[in-house]
């Protein structure tokens, strides 16, 4: 019978499009594609059989069957198809042309009908869903993916183990669909092959999961947060990296019990729990008499040759005896899936007796060598030299130069990199579509983008051809120049994807930075190139929340700086890299102060005032987080005078931000709140964040700080949607530091108006992001307003030894910028459980504190607390009145209504105490009468109360 590529019948989909043949319907994510007859004609004689070279008398006769044409006129309706799809802009690639031999459809092609077909989905709690797609058919593993599936869920941690070439990762991406449902959608896909580096398998685990990295050792922080989450995990390709990746597993799996792993591995990873699955070739009819077409066609070794053979172009008309030779040749191959597709694709080069008998000669030659690999996998080294050796000289130049490439790579980074004095764009375009027809370069879309790669055992065996020293290194150059423009033009947009299939191509092209990187500090390497591409690498480091890599290749760089090189532009953008992720990394070490100080001196000396903004606020949050107010509005102030002079929008939000805060901790609260909805004004729209600077969003602190100003200037209501926006904002955005800033002071406005439980919710948010993403600082403001919150509830005397404990840690770091805030609940908590005499001396060192360091916002607080223990102490009522009086006239200079309200409560109590009834109601009621709103606060409410005892 002759066999040929069906044509389809269901829908399929191929990048953004739908195409519905049977409706003569090309969609565009769901919109309707303007397209002429001829067009779609071709377009659905392509697409029913992928990856097909299909000659142009072929398409001709098929487009138009009962009419002759020219060629003219089928390039002419080629051309308005391609331009129809978008084929060759941003990347995209549909359409191959082969000359001499026709047209080829490259994308992948998936069925949209059937109940198997269905795309993942991303569950609402689980952006970061990433599973790849899986192939439209996968031939002979129905079985595998049902046994692992219910393996998997029956001991939560299997390990697909098999030779090279097998089918491990399709098995695996299979069962990830099977299963997919049954976890929500919460699947993540860990493509371990594109990691060399053993210390960054957990970092590369953690940032696909949105986690912020800030230590060296990511892996508490990871198991903290995958503890109690339904997940699973999917590492594929373990076997260079089985030291880092079997550790991690185990503590994964005894640590989270919800977290189920299906690991692929050429070996097993060899620790407690782990279950193998071993993935056997596929079958392949025995060598005896009695085989017929019919029965050689039930084996899936053999249906597996055929499919990909005319998927190649050829046509196949299988008899007893072709069905003896292609049974033949599936044995010799082992049954190995990937070797079986590199020779199926020859039969329509060759034919099918010629590939037999050249593999034949090819596999004999080798085998009369050692046979120190497992019989399988030397069998894959055999097809792939004999593959290798069938390309053309130009094709295996290309695919050389191709392996510099870790993991997926686009049309124009190849057409880039590859691309040299003795290679045009044009002709490494034709050798990349006849790889991929060839099968030796696989192709995957992420939406419009089609993404090529090498198999990772394609890699491995065309890294071992030695090239000449001078082509090695500038190919190396060219893949470092690449991907430093592509940081420089795309990788700032990370603040603004959203899902793990957005983030895909970020973290793909990250690893090749990492690859760039590594070959630049080496012995061959240049180092110079090196510091330009950490230059334009250590900002989306930051911005990605990978701190030790930011930290690290930021150090790495300044230390390859020759004498020349100092005081330039890159050692100032350098210095500003490592002080940033010192400072969050290791709290407020002066190492970070002097790394910052250095970048600002190099951009006083150039004069470029968008540096100096860029540096500045830095510089400030370093010093609010050491507690040195008065030093941090300074800066703040120098700040807002140099962005005033400018027009880019970030760096003028940065200033307001940052000027907002400084003026609210020194307790100008009208000043702050200008500044503060200043920075919250959209203005011009920028495609960058001050993550670049800051490493966290500045807009949604300036919101933050917004909140807890308005309660203050006496709005509890509008303070409350503030914060809330705030957090809602930050965790929209999924970025760790931004939505940990964001919920320390939101918590702060919850506490103030009494909302205990609206506040121990988000405290429990902060700590488990704290604990999750290494955001120590962050971890024990958590837990400080947790022992606040026990204070409050009567645990008096856990929450003191709670807070007691957080100051002592936080004093350590150093990080004091809420060590007054975690003071005033501390002495609340001492007077409590009647230990007045420590509250009242910590609240003298409080008032030392703040006269020293400027966050005289709390000084109001602090003097009515003073006046507060006295009172409790029975001690002098009039010292006790005088310091109730300063906090009242202090208050109401900085217009904080809310702690001119608590104090007035105070007063008013002392009053009536006195018998002064009427004084007392005439001072309580007219700054009662002003909270027009948050009457169910906590201090609102005590005022009612109090007037009404009144009378």
């Amino acid at each position: 019978m002759t066999i040929t590529a069906s044509r389809a019948k269901d829908g399929l989909s191929f990048g953004p499009f739908c195409l519905a043949a049977g409706e003569r319907l090309l969609t565009r994510e769901g919109a309707p594609v303007e397209l002429g007859s001829r067009a779609l004609e071709i377009l659905i004689v392509l697409t029913s059989a992928p990856n097909e070279v299909v000659s142009k008398k072929d398409l001709m006769s098929r487009v138009w069957p009962d009419v002759v044409v020219e060629e003219g006129s089928l390039r002419f309706h080629m051309t308005g198809l391609r331009k129809a799809l978008g084929d060759g802009k941003d990347g995209a690639r549909y359409i191959a042309t082969l000359p001499g031999r026709g047209y080829c459809f490259v994308a992948p092609v998936s069925r949209s009908s059937g109940p198997h077909d269905k795309a993942p989905f991303i569950a609402a709690g689980f952006p970061h869903a990433n599973l790849p797609n899986r192939l439209s058919r996968m031939v002979g593993r129905d079985e595998d993916v049902l046994k692992l599936s219910a393996q998997l869920n029956a001991s939560r941690f299997v390990t697909i183990v098999g030779a090279g070439g097998v089918g491990k990762t399709t098995v695996a991406i299979a069962v990830g669909h099977h299963l997919i449902d049954a976890f929500y959608g919460a699947v993540l896909f860990v493509d371990l092959g594109m990691i060399g580096d053993p210390g960054l398998v957990t970092t590369a685990v953690a940032s696909m999961l949105g986690l912020a990295v800030q230590t060296e050792d990511a892996t508490p922080n990871l198991i903290a947060y995958l503890r109690n989450k339904r997940i699973l995990l999917i590492l594929d390709t373990c076997e260079h990296l089985l030291d880092a990746v079997a550790p991690l597993a185990a503590s994964i799996v005894g640590a989270a019990s919800q977290v189920h792993i299906l690991a692929t591995s050429r070996e097993a990873l060899r620790v407690d729990g782990e279950h193998i699955y071993r993935l056997n070739a596929l079958a392949y009819p025995p060598d005896g008499p009695g085989l017929t077409a019919a029965i050689v066609q039930t084996f899936p070794a053999t249906q597996l040759f055929v499919e990909r053979a005319v998927a190649g172009g050829a046509r196949l008309d299988v008899g007893d005896a072709e069905a003896l030779l292609i049974a033949s040749i599936c044995r010799k191959l082992d049954g190995v899936a990937l070797s079986i597709e590199l020779a199926a694709r020859r039969v329509e080069s060759y034919g099918l007796q010629q590939t037999a008998a050249l593999l034949d000669q090819r596999l004999t030659l080798l085998w009369l060598g050692s046979r120190i690999a497992p019989p399988r996998q030397q069998t894959l080294q055999a097809t792939l030299d004999w593959s290798f050796g069938l390309l053309t000289d130009l094709e295996r130049v290309v695919l050389r130069r191709l392996a510099v490439f870790v993991g997926h790579f686009t049309l124009d980074a190849a057409l880039e990199v590859v691309t040299s004095a003795t290679l045009d764009r044009s002709t490494v375009l034709g050798a990349v579509d006849s790889l991929v027809a060839k099968s030796m370069v696989a192709t995957r879309p992420v939406g419009a983008m089609i993404r090529y790669r090498l198999l990772d055992t394609t890699r491995a065996y065309v890294l071992e051809i030695r090239i000449d020293d001078a082509e090695a290194a500038d190919l190396a150059v060219r893949h470092a120049a690449y991907f430093r423009r592509w940081l420089e033009q795309t990788g700032m947009e990370w603040p603004r994807l959203a899902t793990g299939e957005e983030r895909a191509p970020h973290f793909a092209a990250i690893n090749n930075v990492r690859a760039a990187l590594q070959w630049c500090f080496s012995d061959r390497g240049n180092a110079d190139i090196g510091i330009g591409l950490v230059t334009a690498a250590a900002p989306v480091f930051l911005a990605m929340s990978l701190l030790p890599e930011c930290h690290h290749w930021s150090e790495r760089a300044i230390l390859a700086f020759d004498t020349s090189a100092l005081g330039g532009l890159d050692e100032m953008h350098l210095q500003a890299t490592l002080g940033v992720s010192f400072m969050f990394m290791r709290g407020g070490r002066q190492r970070a102060r002097v790394a910052l100080e250095r970048s600002l001196a190099i951009a006083e000396e150039r004069g470029d005032p968008l540096d100096r903004v860029r540096l500045l606020g830095p510089l400030n949050m370093f010093h609010l987080r050491t507690g040195n107010f008065v030093t941090a509005l300074e800066f703040a102030r120098r700040c807002s005078a140099t962005a005033a002079g400018l027009e880019d929008s970030v760096a003028i939000a940065l200033a307001h931000s940052i000027l907002g805060i400084s003026l609210h901790l020194r307790g100008d609260l009208a000043e702050a709140r200008a500044e503060l909805e200043a920075a919250l004004d959209r203005g011009p729209r920028s495609q960058r964040t001050t993550t670049i600077y800051l490493g966290f969003e500045g807009k949604i602190l300036a919101r933050a700080i917004l909140a807890r100003n308005l309660w203050l200037q006496g709005h509890p209501d509008q303070a409350a949607t503030h914060a809330r926006q705030a957090v809602d904002e930050a965790a929209a955005m999924d970025h760790s530091l931004t939505l940990a800033i964001a919920l320390i002071w939101a918590i702060s406005v919850f506490l103030w108006t009494g909302d205990l439980k609206s506040a121990d919710a988000y405290i429990d948010m902060l700590i488990a992001r704290a604990e999750s993403h290494s955001m120590t600082p962050y971890l024990l403001v958590g837990r400080g307003y947790k022992s606040e919150v026990a204070i409050r509830q009567g645990d008096a005397k856990g929450g003191v030894e709670g807070l007691q404990t957080c100051l002592q840690k936080l004093h350590a770091a150093p990080y004091e910028l809420l060590t007054t805030p975690l003071n005033l609940s501390l002495v609340r908590g001492l007077s409590t459980i009647g230990q007045v005499d420590e509250a009242t001396a910590l609240i003298d060192e409080s008032l030392g504190l703040v006269e020293k360091n400027g966050d005289q916002l709390y000084l109001p607080e602090l003097l009515r607390m003073k006046g507060s223990l006295l009172l409790q102490s029975q001690r002098d009522r009039d010292e006790a009145a005088a310091y109730l009086m300063e906090a009242l006239e202090l208050s109401r200079s900085q217009g904080a209504r809310a702690w001119e309200l608590r104090t007035v409560i105070d007063m008013t109590t002392l009053m009536a105490g006195r018998g002064e009834i009427n004084a007392a109601r005439e001072l309580l009621q007219p700054v009662a009468a002003y909270f027009a709103e948050g009457l169910s606060t906590a201090d609102v409410m005590a005022a009612k109360h109090l007037l009404t005892t009144l009378g």
